[in-house]
């Protein structure tokens, strides 16, 4: 069975919508991303403007700016929830995780 849409974010999603918590073009992204993961996760610019016209039917983002070429962007409540309900999903994660692993390191 195929996973509901947008119903857990990849990295690349996760890290393209935290960057637009600020008005930015898609150009900006693709260099923000590798600055604010130490180079741990790029986005191709295929991947980036396939994700963007996503995010912008979802009404996740919004576009902000057309000059030529250049679009900017930035998110919008609905993404701003999709971003707080992965982190959730994440937490419990990490919560599990140190649930099982982390309880015996005492003994």
């Amino acid at each position: 069975m195929p996973r509901a849409k947008f119903q857990t974010l990849t990295e690349q999603m996760f890290y393209i919508l935290l960057c637009l918590k600020n008005e930015c073009y898609g150009m900006d992204i693709l260099d923000r991303v590798p600055a604010m993961t130490n180079g741990r996760v790029n986005v191709g610019s295929g991947t980036l403007y396939n994700l963007l016209e996503q995010f912008l039917e979802e009404g996740f983002i919004d576009e902000t700016k057309v000059e030529g070429r250049r679009r900017s962007y930035i998110i919008m409540p609905k993404g701003i929830e999709m971003l707080d309900k992965e982190v959730e999903r994440l937490t419990a994660q990490l919560a599990d995780y140190n649930s099982i692993f982390r309880k015996g390191e005492a003994q």
